[in-house]
């Protein structure tokens, strides 16, 4: 590899010597030698890529969210309406993603982690690209395969939303670094329309589509536009940003659900209790260490040891990195995965220390690589991804014989959202991620009375109830009381298995028969 990535400097060096012999010869090779290096780093990111998070392919259990954005993106192929059929505040090219996905691969898990998994090579990609302003091709090639180490470390090893909306930032970074491009203004409008599509699968990423049009407008404003013109540049790139939302909602007005759309995607968010604890748990803290170790070194390096050559593109990526923290503390409870979204710029932060041209020459890359490679786990998550597989079909198959398409509706008050879809079963309720209707930081922000609609879904005694023991978050005693006394009373325990660290138990009612 070496090899391949040290002939360009020797050919570019040697181009005289080669131009008196053949000019056109040594041009032809010029072109073909970086095309099949570049070729080779895409290649070896797409292996990275595969080892990584191959472990977790076919594991419909791989994460928590992912399971809703499944189940929805599924039924939108079937014609469900997000927002009116099913509910999340997620906005729907998030749904939408999933339902291309499913669409194309089929209603299992690999179809959409196969495709989260593109996501992450174009992000890998791009962190190569943009890292080559700064250093050389090997750390350059160090910087994509941290970059999907770090994306998987935080939460992003299956398909959250942070896989999908940070290559787009990715992208629109790619577009609007370089101020003094002489199509610097279109490739800006066009970034501006990219992070509009980005809002539409989350709307976090709120921070660095402005920070980016700031970015484009000083760099029109060095370039010396006068000030109305950049109030219209300015308006236009607004324009571009909210034009993928404004369409949205003009076509949930026109199919009579504009009120729907508005208040799960604007009103509800803020109709969400905050939690006791504050947004930020400490014990994020002592997970975030490495990343505060590899940016302090970042740090001393840029000042003391290599400054960056390029100061321009330096001080982009840092006030990036602002922008992303921005993303990750907007919501008003944060979590772990939240900090994938921080991967790309804490990355090109690090190109100071990382840089193999550097006094510490590769020893700094291959110790970064080495660490993060091993906070990975490949081994344990390759063992873990093959009980979850395991345990998920043990309990579809205990609810499958009970449960229909139709009528009798599985009823999951905590578990994987994935066993409705794994055991064939109807769906009870458009609320359907068990979270919505047992948090008890929920409770207000659903537009219905939650301990209204648990009470109607057990009144309608669905065959099967899925329980856990230990909760992800603070439940609602209302509505845990309500299903628990009902298991207790009326149901008996058919299957339990340990998932996420938590006893999921499946309950059958006593006077329903197995059709």
């Amino acid at each position: 590899m070496q090899t391949d990535l040290g002939s360009i400097e020797f050919l570019a060096n040697r181009r005289h010597h080669l131009g008196m012999i053949s000019r056109e010869p040594a041009r032809t090779t010029r072109s073909r030698q970086p095309a099949k290096t570049e070729l080779a780093v895409l290649v070896i990111l797409a292996l990275v890529v595969l080892v990584v998070r191959g472990a977790w392919f076919g594991d419909p259990n791989a994460d928590i969210d992912e399971q809703l954005y499944s189940l929805i993106g599924l039924e939108m192929t079937r014609g469900a309406i997000p927002f009116v059929d099913l509910w999340d505040r997620k906005p729907i090219g998030l749904f939408a993603i999933f339902a291309l996905a499913h669409a194309i691969g089929g209603p299992g898990p690999l179809s959409y982690q196969v495709l989260a998994s593109l996501f992450v090579l174009a992000g890998a990609w791009m962190t190569y690209r943009l890292s080559l302003r700064l250093v050389d091709r090997l750390t350059g090639l160090g910087a994509g395969v941290l970059y999907v180490f770090l994306v998987s470390i935080y939460g992003g090893h299956s398909a959250n939303a942070e896989v999908f909306f940070v290559p787009m930032m990715l992208w629109m970074a790619t577009l609007v670094v370089e101020i003094s491009h002489p199509q610097s203004v279109r490739r800006a409008c066009i970034g501006m329309l990219i992070g509009g599509l980005a809002l539409q699968v989350k709307y976090t990423v709120l921070p660095q589509c402005v920070f980016f049009g700031i970015w484009a407008l000083w760099g029109q404003y060095r370039a010396g536009t006068s000030l109305p013109k950049l109030v219209r540049l300015a308006a236009v790139f607004g324009f571009l940003g909210i034009l993928p939302t404004g369409l949205v909602a003009v076509g949930f007005a026109l199919i009579g659900h504009f009120d729907e759309f508005f208040f799960a995607n604007f009103v509800s968010f803020f109709d969400r209790i905050p939690s006791k604890a504050g947004r930020f748990r400490h014990d994020h803290l002592l997970l975030l260490l490495p990343i505060f170790g590899l940016l302090s070194a970042a740090v001393y390096a840029a000042f003391r040891l290599s400054p960056p050559t390029d100061r321009r593109t330096y001080y982009f990526f840092v006030l990036w990195l602002v922008a992303t923290i921005a993303t990750v503390m907007l919501p008003s409870t944060i979590y772990l995965y939240y900090f994938a979204a921080l991967a790309p710029a804490v990355v090109l932060c690090s190109l100071p220390i990382l840089d193999g041209r550097g006094a510490g020459k590769v020893f700094p890359l291959m110790l970064a690589l080495a660490s993060f490679g091993y906070f990975l786990s490949l081994p344990d998550r390759y063992e873990k991804a093959r009980q979850h597989i395991e345990s998920m079909d043990r309990l579809a198959s205990a609810i499958s014989p009970r449960v229909n398409g139709s009528s009798n509706c599985l009823y999951i008050f905590d578990g994987p959202t994935a066993l409705y879809q794994m055991s064939g079963s109807c769906l009870p309720t458009r609320f359907i991620y068990p979270d919505h209707l047992n948090n008890a930081f929920e409770r207000f922000s659903l537009g219905i009375p939650q301990i209204g609609e648990v009470a109607r879904i057990i009144a309608a005694r669905p065959p099967v109830i899925v329980t856990a023991d230990e909760t992800f978050t603070v439940q609602n005693e209302a509505t845990r009381s309500l299903v628990w006394s009902t298991v207790k009373r009326d149901y008996e325990e058919i299957a339990r298995e340990k998932l996420h660290g938590r006893t999921i138990r499946v309950w059958a009612r006593r006077d329903r028969n197995i059709d």
